[in-house]
């Protein structure tokens, strides 16, 4: 058996000539789809104990799609633009290694929630300690495996996702069943069940992230015959790049960048907060909230992407500029926007419906959903691959099926009567939407080059949580609690992002073959030195 250093000593020789994957190039992602399960158990394990939670802490379903959502996603998307570009100057494997830990320790720290606002206050720290993961694993797979194999690797780091959610109604279902019988008063420190589970499974991730501190880290772009030298001061770039993102740091970012910078970064501030009144009086002051943090959001991106602009034209013009770019996360989104709701609401909705207990649940929904997605992602992400060699924009066909092939048997599931044909219904959903995923996340890592891979994922991943986990669960929850707590209709509701969807991908699929032929160019014209 080769040893992880001489591997890792291969690996780097062989990426330095333009080579292949190695041996050590596997086992550094299967440790990273570790990390990628953890991560999502941690986030996922909310669905299971969600009714829970809700009876111990007043809530509404509006509340716990904020929660799981909003709450997570607003600060998980705002900080990972400056760990994004972190990972694309700094030590990737330091930094997965350090947001590992922070995300178990909040996690953990969930378990001593009291109320609504302490929840929410430890779900804003989970979030931003993952915002280190995928800018951070994406770069490094991109290192590490040729462009050939890129979205067949980045699918099985993404398989993480599906087996995390599915191992998260496994292990918090045992949890809660178990502990609630030997504790029917609450336990030690008169924790329940449910803030038991959550210390539960906090806590390995502290270990966890010795063990990726481990990791080789590779040549940044030798793979690709475009080696980067290492930035001598990474962390000043991340600095400023917090104050471009945090408010109100970002007024100030933006009146160094001059009058009109200033004034616009203004103007957009004064546009958020009346849409924020607007959205609060046609909805209800019980989402303000909600619009609040998605105001904070989209304000941060608003300043961050104004400030790369000025100071990064090239990564600018590069990802933002792109409407190849733009659709293709955009389009991504529209599929995370219902698949996020599904899955999240599946378990509250079979507890309620099907009167299922929760242990059960883990085996029924959880296992078969874990299954589903990682044979949906891993499939999806070889037949993207398969596609890509063929046609340029083939991978993004991948997507647009995974789009729209789940919209029936996620109608079904949340219509059946039949707790069977939920479970199949919702199996057959997880497949299709999943599939999507590779084929979207390799695209947008084509559509750059590799010293701003990093900045990329952060900016797909925008996507994915102000768009799909912002908007999706709670868009369900709202809708669930404004119709006498019917969460058929709300998960059904968000269907309504797949026109969109379809919209998106149609024209990302027209317009990737032309910015990944003019890529070099493109940034080139917009004074990279290459």
């Amino acid at each position: 058996m080769t040893e992880p250093g001489t591997a890792a000593a291969d690996s780097t020789t062989q990426q330095e000539n333009g080579g292949e994957a190695t041996a050590y190039s596997w086992y550094v992602l299967g440790v990273l789809v570790l990390v990628y399960i953890l991560n999502f158990v941690d986030r996922q394990i909310l669905s299971i104990l969600a009714n829970d939670i809700k009876k111990d802490l007043s809530l509404t379903d509006a509340d716990l799609g904020f929660l799981y959502g909003t709450a997570f996603a607003v600060f998980y998307s705002l900080f990972g633009i400056p760990l994004g570009r972190l990972a694309d100057n700094w030590h990737r494997v330091r930094l997965m290694s350090i947001g590992l830990a922070v995300w178990s320790a909040m996690t953990a720290v969930s378990g001593l929630s009291r109320s609504g606002v302490q929840l929410t206050v430890a779900r804003i720290g989970v979030g931003v300690g993952e915002a280190t993961a995928s800018p951070a694993a994406y770069s490094l797979i991109s290192d590490y495996f040729p462009q050939r194999l890129r979205a067949t690797a980045l699918a099985i780091y993404s398989s993480g996702l599906f087996l995390g959610g599915g191992l998260s109604l496994l292990v918090g279902g045992l949890i809660v069943e178990q502990w609630n019988a030997a504790y029917p008063g609450g336990g030690p420190m008169g924790l329940v069940g449910w803030q038991a589970a959550f210390m539960a499974v906090g806590l390995p991730g502290l270990a966890l992230s010795l063990w990726v501190a481990t990791i080789r880290e590779p040549i940044r772009g030798a793979i690709d015959g475009l080696a980067t030298p290492t930035t001598e001061a990474p962390f000043r770039g991340f600095i400023a790049e917090l104050a471009n993102v945090i408010p109100p740091f970002t007024v100030i970012g933006a009146a160094r960048r001059g009058a009109s910078a200033l004034v616009a970064n203004l103007v957009a501030a004064g546009v958020i907060f009346a849409a924020i009144q607007i959205l609060t009086g046609v909805l209800g002051v019980t989402t303000r909230q909600q619009w609040i943090f998605v105001g904070i959001g989209v304000y941060a991106v608003f300043s961050w992407a104004s400030a790369l602009r000025s100071r990064d034209l090239p990564t600018f013009r590069v990802i933002w500029a792109s409407p190849a770019f733009i659709c293709t996360t955009l389009g991504y989104g529209m599929v995370a926007f219902t698949s996020y709701a599904s899955s999240y609401w599946a378990a509250p909705y079979a507890e309620r419906v099907f009167g299922i207990a929760k242990a059960e649940l883990g085996w029924f929904i959880g296992a078969p959903g874990a299954l589903a997605g990682f044979l949906g992602v891993i499939l999806g992400g070889r037949i993207a691959d398969y596609l890509h060699s063929r046609v340029a924009a083939g991978r993004l066909y991948v997507t647009l099926f995974g789009l729209l092939a789940a919209i029936l048997p996620l109608i079904g599931a949340f219509t059946t009567n039949s707790f069977a044909a939920f479970v199949v219904y919702s199996f057959v959903a997880q497949v299709m939407s999943s599939s999507a995923l590779g084929g979207a996340a390799a695209t947008s890592q084509s559509l750059v080059l590799p010293r701003m891979r990093g900045t990329a994922t952060a900016t797909f991943f925008l996507a994915t949580t102000l768009v799909g986990l912002a908007l999706g669960p709670f868009m369900a929850g709202y809708v669930s609690a404004t119709n006498a707590d019917n969460l058929s209709a709300g998960v059904l509701s968000t269907l309504v992002a797949a026109p969109v969807g379809l919209v998106l991908l149609l024209v990302a699929i027209r317009s990737v073959p032309a910015a990944q032929a003019g890529l070099i160019a493109r940034a080139r014209a917009a004074g990279e030195p290459l």
